[in-house]
């Protein structure tokens, strides 16, 4: 596992897509914590969640780095090189997120 991260290019400012998981949103389902796509803005759900969207969401496109982003927790994970990454700025919520665990 590297010490370093090579993805940090690949993060950029976003819009998030949905106040929430879009796929949970959709369906009905419920999340435990949100997940912040930093090439797209996709949010989805985090892998403690039944439906591991945001995983899901990395396998399908390949965008490297996630934001924890609900509750906002100031970290970055990059997927490739499965390391935690100081981000260069959070992300600000789009109103209100409704609550499930």
């Amino acid at each position: 596992m590297p010490e370093t991260c090579e993805h940090l290019s690949a993060v950029d400012r976003v819009t998030p897509s949905a106040r929430g998981c879009e796929e949970c949103l959709k369906s009905g389902d419920r999340w435990v914590h949100l997940r912040l796509c930093r090439s797209c803005g996709h949010v989805g759900c985090c892998d403690q969640s039944k439906n591991r969207h945001a995983t899901k969401h990395f396998r399908a496109t390949g965008h490297p780095v996630i934001e924890g982003y609900d509750p906002p927790e100031g970290w970055g994970w990059c997927y490739v090189d499965e390391i935690f990454i100081d981000l260069p700025d959070q992300t600000p919520q789009v109103g209100p997120i409704p609550r499930y665990v």
